[in-house]
């Protein structure tokens, strides 16, 4: 699972989550912020995180972990 968290002010405001596959607001301002985003391209560099980095490792972190 890959989250990245947007924070201002130790508020968070927008968190993408690769489980439920787009941004989602957690303030007034986050949600039509993820709204946004989520219309817009921003999307591809998420799950390209998700692509190069999380499924890459897992099994490396995996393993390490047990």
């Amino acid at each position: 699972e890959f989250i990245d968290s947007y924070v201002f002010n130790k508020v968070e405001d927008i968190r993408f989550n690769s489980t439920v596959g787009k941004f989602v607001g957690y303030t007034e301002v986050g949600v039509k912020t993820a709204e946004a985003w989520n219309k817009d391209s921003e999307l591809g560099p998420e799950l390209g995180e998700l692509e190069r980095f999380c499924k890459h490792n897992a099994d490396l972190h995996y393993s390490a972990i047990l």
